[in-house]
């Protein structure tokens, strides 16, 4: 398998699985972890959690993963990171990641990020990470910038009739 399971000190990066089905219903079902996903309203029947596992574990060789982030010390779940639109010939990936709000500010998603960035380059050998952020989404720049993402591009969503602003953020690796 291409897409491996990650490990870092604190936490396990496991491959979405079937058997995360409630926790991706809880996840995309909280308006809290929503507030900034202008791509897809909040999940409001558990047979929609099913369609995001499927998504991410089509057969491979494919172009998007994502990993359930799970805290070593009690293997509570907090969130999700992964890549999606990974364009091989053009060396590029978008990221996102996500995380409950009661883990927020623990540095659990700096540490996932920096390993999933890790396998992107080791593994992925890509020379682009982007990742569109929501202009309002200041804890997610923030996080990105520390990331060593560099403002590049911006662009507007249009979800339920009304434009969002965005920025394009792109970590450029060097091999």
């Amino acid at each position: 398998m291409f897409f491996e399971n990650l490990e870092t000190e604190r936490l396990y990066l496991n491959n979405i699985d079937k058997e995360d089905r409630d926790f991706i219903f809880s996840q995309f079902s909280d308006d809290t972890v929503n507030r900034y996903l202008y791509d897809a309203e909040p999940l409001i029947d558990i047979s929609e959690a099913d369609e995001i596992i499927e998504f991410y574990m089509a057969p491979e060789p494919r172009i998007q993963n994502r990993w359930i982030i799970i805290r070593k010390s009690d293997n509570e779940k907090m969130g999700t990171c992964g890549f999606h639109c990974w364009d091989k010939k053009l060396g590029r990936v978008e990221a996102g990641y996500d995380l409950k709000e009661e883990f927020w500010g623990s540095g659990y998603m700096m540490e996932a990020m920096k390993e999933s960035i890790n396998f992107a380059k080791n593994q992925m050998r890509v020379n682009e990470i982007t990742a569109c952020i929501s202009t309002e989404n200041q804890k997610s720049i923030k996080l990105a910038e520390s990331l060593g993402f560099v403002l590049s591009d911006s662009n507007t969503v249009i979800f339920r009739g009304k434009e969002y602003p965005h920025n394009i953020y792109s970590l450029h690796i060097e091999y």
